[in-house]
């Protein structure tokens, strides 16, 4: 399956295939690559941020890979719970495929808050000050990730006239009257804003365990509220 997005006032025209690739009957699909890049950024700036935030960073590789585990349960659990249609009634198996989308960003939050706080619990590390690295890793991870929704041509709003309007297959099945509002580069956009002031926040201004964190949870309550 292809989309033809265009962005009609801009004179921007795109043909997109959510496969990246395939080997044999095994395809690729760029949602996936988004999300892992995002993820593997997100790592590398924890990483390099451990000296910083007196965290030891072999003891957070293992948060890490607990709580990458635990956002794709979450996330999963939670848009399948919500989910309005009956599909996954009809076909449990599809509550494993998640190679269209189908990730809701709040139950990943969740899930790897939850499961990387019991391990980062266990090593007996400072709890508030590991969501503070997590919370600034989140946004770079959503940040690149939602761009997996504009490949899948998902994630979208209402009608708009405003000159980044948005068209395609996808917007026209649910909104035949024109283009719509582009809300995956709203939330990118957003996040990347969050993840720098965030950043600052963390390197000049931070005064106790778990502020970041809270910052992180304004910040983006704000944004998702508006979007």
């Amino acid at each position: 399956m292809t989309y033809d997005v265009t962005f009609p006032v801009l004179g921007m025209e795109f043909h997109l295939s959510p496969v990246a690739f395939s080997i044999g009957p095994f395809s690729v699909y760029w949602y996936g690559i988004l999300i892992a890049a995002g993820v593997l950024l997100a790592f590398w700036y924890a990483m390099r941020s451990c000296k910083k935030m007196n965290i030891n960073p072999d003891k957070l590789v293992d948060v890490v890979l607990v709580g990458v585990i635990g956002g794709i349960i979450g996330a999963r659990l939670y848009y399948v719970l919500f989910y309005s249609g009956d599909e996954f009634l009809k076909n449990p198996l599809r509550i494993f495929d998640i190679r269209d989308g189908g990730l809701a960003i709040y139950g990943g939050i969740i899930g790897s808050v939850l499961l990387g706080g019991i391990v980062a619990k266990l090593h007996k590390m400072k709890v508030p000050a590991v969501l503070d690295l997590a919370s600034i890793g989140f946004l770079i991870g959503q940040a690149v990730g939602r761009w997996g929704n504009f490949v899948n041509q998902e994630a979208f709003g209402c009608e708009t006239s405003l000159p980044w309007g948005m068209l395609s297959e996808r917007t026209q099945a649910v909104v035949p009257t024109g283009p719509v509002h582009p809300c995956f580069l709203y939330e990118s956009l957003w996040c990347l804003l969050g993840f720098w002031l965030l950043h600052l926040l963390c390197r000049r201004f931070r005064r106790y365990d778990g502020q970041v964190f809270l910052a992180y949870l304004i910040w983006y309550g704000i944004g998702r509220f508006l979007i």
